[in-house]
């Protein structure tokens, strides 16, 4: 069984007792959440697709804490102008545990 679920505007497929990085938000540690826009879950051959979302469908999940990804760097660049300027930032995620889908 996995569900297709939208989180801070973006999309991710879960399954239960996955870790999942998503971006950052203000959740603290340790917190309870509840994922309400789950767009389709599928569970073997059946599956529910939401216009645009379930609204039979809750889905819990504990955070875990914030992490830090690779470090993406970036490059601005003149041709014989004799400039060029690095970029670079660390992206922070928060990690959340999927622990409960409930069909309602």
């Amino acid at each position: 069984m996995y569900a297709i679920v939208e989180i801070s505007g973006k999309q991710y497929k879960i399954e239960k007792d996955q870790t999942v990085y998503v971006d950052k938000f203000t959740e603290q540690e340790g917190q309870e959440i509840t994922i309400d826009k789950v767009l389709m879950v599928v569970d073997g051959e059946k599956s529910m697709v939401g216009s645009p979302y379930l609204s039979n469908v809750k889905i819990s999940a504990k955070v875990l804490g914030v992490a830090t990804g690779k470090k993406v760097r970036g490059i601005k660049f003149k041709k014989r102008k004799n400039y060029t300027r690095t970029l670079g930032h660390k992206p922070v995620f928060t990690a959340l545990k999927i622990s409960e889908f409930s069909v309602m």
